[in-house]
């Protein structure tokens, strides 16, 4: 079989991975299905202890780990939690993470978390901001943070620039690297009337480090990026757009609610892998 590696020598390729949920604890451990790598939700273990941890260094020992955060609130006017981010080193540390990521967007003001991604106005202001949050976290992190564009149901009348220049200015200017939701950008073109296929165009190609893959809710009128449902045909088609141009990038399937049996998602899964044979003509793509 043939494998193929990422399309920049600076990038980590692992292949094709699922989002570590507890449902599919049991089943990992006795089955070890062919997946390439899992993504974990840091806040879930952020824990002294129990069975979250228990189930994640059992796991760990047969799959490499990625972090995926929902708290950073890179945006905020808040300064950031250095307790948090101590944290998060700490378990990048234990589980050997190979990157960490967490969202553009801010969480919460005044040192409440309300517990949602928050959208920002795309301004000089907030990207001078943005920049030096993310900077101030990888200094203390010791490697390039990940940041993923977001799903949004407004957009602000003070915004200078669209979402995609706010994001090739960020990575250019903190020397971050992206986590690419190809489901957030059709919700958010759905929404505000953009062309996903510019935006894809606009982004940096060497900047790409992962691909998440998901299902939404369509209201209509607009569209909600619940993760509750399979990926749509649109969403499939968008992301062999994105890989005929950013190349082989790591992919995962990531569910958050109403999660089937793991052979459910590893079916899903095996037809993101189909895609890439057919973008890159190879018999199997893998890390």
């Amino acid at each position: 079989m043939r494998s193929i590696s990422s399309s920049s020598d600076d990038l980590t390729y692992l292949g094709f991975g699922l989002g570590l949920r507890t449902d599919h604890y049991t089943d990992i451990l006795e089955t070890k299905p062919a997946i390439d790598w899992f993504e974990i939700l840091t806040e879930n273990y952020l824990v002294p202890g129990g069975k979250p941890l228990y189930y994640l260094d059992k796991i760990k020992e047969h799959y490499p780990i990625v972090m995926h955060g929902v708290s950073m609130s890179i945006g905020s006017t808040d300064p950031l939690n250095m307790d948090y981010l101590k944290q998060v080193k700490d378990l990048a540390d234990r589980v050997q993470a190979k990157w960490v990521s967490d969202h553009l967007c801010w969480t919460g003001v005044q040192h409440k978390n309300m517990h949602d991604l928050l959208p920002l106005p795309y301004t000089e202001e907030a990207l001078k901001h943005v920049v030096n949050n993310i900077k101030i976290v990888q200094d203390f992190l010791g490697r390039q943070l990940l940041i993923e564009n977001p799903s949004t149901y407004l957009c602000f009348s003070s915004s200078t620039m669209t979402e995609w220049e706010f994001i090739g200015e960020m990575v250019a200017q903190a020397d971050c690297l992206l986590l690419l939701d190809i489901n957030n950008i059709y919700v958010s073109a759905f929404n505000h009337g953009f062309s996903a296929q510019e935006y894809l165009n606009a982004i940096p190609k060497n900047r790409v480090q992962q691909f998440h893959l998901a299902g939404h809710t369509n209201n209509g009128d607009h569209i909600i990026d619940t993760h509750d449902h399979p990926v749509i045909d649109s969403v499939w088609d968008l992301y062999a757009q994105a890989l005929k141009l950013y190349g082989p990038v790591s992919t995962m399937i990531e569910r958050d609610d109403h999660i089937p049996a793991l052979p459910v998602l590893l079916k899903e899964l095996d037809h993101a892998k189909k895609i890439a044979q057919s973008v890159f003509e190879v018999d199997y793509v893998s890390a």
